[in-house]
């Protein structure tokens, strides 16, 4: 339908359609479809995550596409460099207080161990508990970010759009169980 548009996508119209099918899957999911959240974990997988960089790339981080973006780039990097992101996660734990406890990766947290925290976040959008799947991806974000640092302090870029990333999810679970993440007139 998009590519139908004469003149190209109207950035607004692809915003609200971007914003309308995140709803859609955090929404429109319940709890006992194990098949639903097996393709809800893998969609950037399937989907390829070039395609929904198109969709919700550009979507604010206060808005459920951009909360559901942020969890598929999170599951991307752990997915794409299991070794490193456990690595990370193990030398933040020290000094990440309850976000250790909160993210819940099993200990020792080894690349599979990783991995599966990610996809277990990721269910979670499909059975009804998004505000929480938001606070585990925050809460997993913010310990590989603390790690990061005390690992790579040279470069402390890298560090910081993890931390930022972490702060975006928090911010979104928070809107999310005040009810206003995803408004949309």
């Amino acid at each position: 339908m998009f590519e139908a548009v004469v003149g190209g996508i109207d950035p607004a119209l692809m915003s609200e359609a971007a914003e309308r099918c995140a709803t859609a899957l955090v929404r429109g999911t319940g709890p006992g479809d194990d098949d639903v959240v097996r393709r809800l974990i893998t969609l950037a997988d399937s989907e390829g995550l070039d395609s929904l960089a198109q969709v919700w790339s550009h979507a604010p981080a206060d808005s459920i596409a951009g909360a559901l973006w942020r969890l598929y780039l999170l599951r991307t990097f752990v997915y794409n460099s299991p070794n490193q992101a456990s690595a990370e996660y193990a030398a933040g734990r020290p000094n990440s207080g309850a976000a250790d406890v909160v993210a819940g990766v099993v200990d020792p947290p080894g690349p599979e161990e990783v991995k599966a925290l990610v996809d277990t976040v990721l269910s979670g959008v499909a059975q009804a508990d998004f505000a929480d799947a938001l606070f585990r991806g925050a809460a997993f974000a913010h310990v590989v970010a603390l790690g990061r640092a005390r690992l790579n302090a040279a470069d402390a870029q890298q560090s910081a759009r993890l931390a930022t990333l972490a702060d975006q999810l928090h911010h979104a679970g928070r809107l999310e169980l005040a009810g206003h993440l995803g408004d949309i007139s």
